[in-house]
């Protein structure tokens, strides 16, 4: 009994070790996952100046009618800053109103994410919010 009481430790210890193990790579993809968001943001904050090109590729009306869902802004957000906002999707845009207060710092992150895909800030007083149009124009 006393040998099967020893592997049985000893699977638990190795369960241990895993579980450990997969907490940190939990953490690194997480870590990864903003580094991502961030990245994707600042890419379209910065939009490259275009090269000098024989002729633009014309684009179809497809491109042009693609509409911007509330996934799409989304995933524009670090998870910390996604979690302190809710989105709504309104007949021509998407409306991005805070859960709670945001300070002058989270603010101005989320405004300038905002700005850098087309949308802007609506002072509105208790109605105030952010506003990301469905059509980029």
């Amino acid at each position: 009994m006393s040998e099967e009481r020893e592997k049985i430790e000893k699977l638990v210890e190795r369960i241990d070790e895993l579980l450990i193990i997969l907490n940190r790579v939990a953490e690194d993809l997480q870590q990864v996952s903003t580094s991502l968001k961030s990245l994707a943001v600042s890419q379209i904050a910065q939009a490259p100046a275009a090269p000098a090109a024989p002729a633009p590729t014309p684009v179809t009306l497809e491109v042009y009618e693609k509409e911007t869902s509330i996934e799409d802004v989304k995933m524009m957000f670090p998870e910390d800053l996604e979690n302190m906002l809710s989105f709504e999707d309104k007949e021509d845009y998407i409306m991005i109103k805070p859960r709670q207060f945001l300070g002058s710092e989270n603010f101005a992150k989320i405004a300038s994410i905002i700005r850098g895909i087309g949308g802007d800030y609506i002072s509105a007083g208790k109605e105030s919010h952010f506003r990301v149009p469905k059509k980029q124009t």
